[in-house]
């Protein structure tokens, strides 16, 4: 059974600084759950399931594990609908020091929807994209709805927080591809083998300062009358192209 002083603090977890102060995510379902657990690069803290779900798993830490009815997941669960398990789990570690040479990372300029930030993780685990450099205001990764919606892809992808103008400045030697609507067509777009996506703001795109300091515009050709998409769903294009 759950008692008070838990359900107020698994509530307490939906906080950013909460979060921050305790180094903790929070996740929920079974599909995400069973991924993180299989990561490595995450450790668990805390599971709360219902005992249909423990009955399924082969391997769990019973010392970590906490039998839940529906109506206790209900109190503690962020979801419209909880679904079996919510865990509580330690901030992923990765291995010091950044590598942006040979490779692509993505850089994102205040992308400040969580759905948006967790399918861009989710694209970047998809595509073997290891690094996210997002700007200050852009949406925590650690915020549930965005750790949903990575689909155990943060405990893939190192998401970092910058200031985005002074981490160009300082890896000036790294060319940088920012997404607009006016720029190269992808198509004509030669092999990229290195580099940093810039992808913008959902409504303001990429800043003018930023936009000053990249090699190269690029942009998905546009055949219909829509007038931009959505910043996720650019990502993956992108992506699909010059991975």
């Amino acid at each position: 059974m759950l008692v008070k002083t838990q359900v107020k603090y698994i509530q307490s977890l939906s906080q950013k600084k909460l979060r921050d102060e305790e180094g903790v995510f929070v996740a929920e379902g079974p599909k995400i759950i069973e991924e993180l657990l299989a990561a490595g690069n995450t450790d668990l803290v805390q599971l709360y399931a219902e005992n249909s779900w423990i009955q399924q798993q082969a391997f769990l830490p019973q010392n970590a594990v906490q039998t839940v009815t529906a109506a206790e997941l209900q109190r503690i669960s962020s979801l419209h609908t909880p679904n079996q398990v919510l865990g509580i789990f330690r901030k992923p570690v990765f291995p010091t020091g950044l590598v942006l040479r040979n490779k692509i990372s993505l850089m994102l300029d205040t992308v400040q929807d969580p759905g948006n930030l967790g399918t861009i993780v989710r694209c970047a685990d998809w595509f073997g994209i290891s690094t996210v450099i997002c700007s200050r205001e852009s949406a925590d990764v650690f915020n549930p709805k965005v750790v949903q919606s990575t689909m155990a892809g943060i405990a893939r992808v190192r998401v970092l927080y910058e200031d985005l103008a002074s981490f160009l400045q300082n890896h000036a030697d790294i060319p940088v591809y920012a997404a607009t609507l006016n720029g190269t067509p992808l198509p004509k777009l030669g092999a990229v083998k290195e580099g940093i996506l810039l992808i913008g703001n959902e409504s303001k795109g990429i800043s003018e300062e930023l936009l000053q300091m990249a090699t190269q515009k690029v942009t998905i050709p546009k055949i219909g009358q829509a007038e931009s998409l959505n910043a996720a769903v650019a990502t993956g294009i992108i992506l699909s192209h010059i991975v």
